[in-house]
């Protein structure tokens, strides 16, 4: 069954009660096709950092980037005018401070090449409250290429072991970047819960094996 969702809205920067996505939706994955079988080496984190979290892949393929590889992520302002907004869980394993997120985003070619990237805390599974961010991050790299990813530096912020915290792109509401079309490359064997905004009406999880990708840095006591 080929997979669906639709993101639609308004990304709140409060708490937001999760609910249950029920209305029917047409799939909205980006499809790519690969531009280069060259692959680019990420960039170096900064020396110190360590990963708190990840789920990319070995250096030379860190995320699926072809045909059909990733969500859409997509401004109010965007061709077609479709809200897309998407967030990935992680967990720290010991308290930690963020310093660097490194997400698989790319631009698909249509609007301002930018996104911006915050860190929320978790509500009922879902993002909550606003605990950095948002970072706009420019000259996101090509889809259908690997493997660079967009990289966003954020003044430390503490994390508990144990406890969920979410990475978020989207976009500004209104002027330069609220037109970006983009895509979130996927791991597509993970599995587990990550998040949505449909119809201005909140987040709410939704299970799949195909998890936004990325890695989040910084320092661990």
């Amino acid at each position: 069954m080929k997979k669906t969702l639709l993101f639609v809205c308004l990304l709140m920067l409060c708490n937001l009660s999760l609910f249950s996505q029920t209305s029917g939706t047409s799939p909205l994955v980006v499809h790519t096709t690969e531009k280069s079988a060259i692959h680019v080496p990420p960039q170096e984190a900064p020396a110190g950092l360590k990963i708190i979290h990840t789920n990319l892949g070995r250096k030379g393929d860190l995320y699926n980037y072809s045909a059909v590889q990733g969500w859409e992520l997509a401004g109010p302002n965007s061709v077609g005018g479709i809200t897309e907004f998407i967030a990935m869980p992680f967990t720290p394993k010991s308290d930690s401070h963020v310093s660097q997120v490194q997400v698989a985003i790319q631009y698909a070619g249509s609007g301002a090449n930018q996104v911006n990237l915050s860190i929320y805390g978790d509500s009922s599974g879902a993002p909550g409250t606003l605990l950095a961010g948002p970072v706009t991050v420019t000259n996101l790299p090509e889809a259908g290429t690997c493997c660079l990813l967009a990289v966003a530096t954020f003044t430390p912020v503490a994390v508990t072991a144990g406890t969920q915290y979410w990475v978020a792109g989207d976009t500004p509401l209104t002027g330069p970047g609220s037109d970006l079309i983009g895509q979130w490359n996927w791991v597509a064997k993970d599995i587990g819960q990550w998040a949505a905004n449909y119809g201005d009406t909140g987040w709410y999880q939704f299970p799949d094996d195909a998890l936004p990708a990325g890695e989040v840095l910084g320092t661990i006591p």
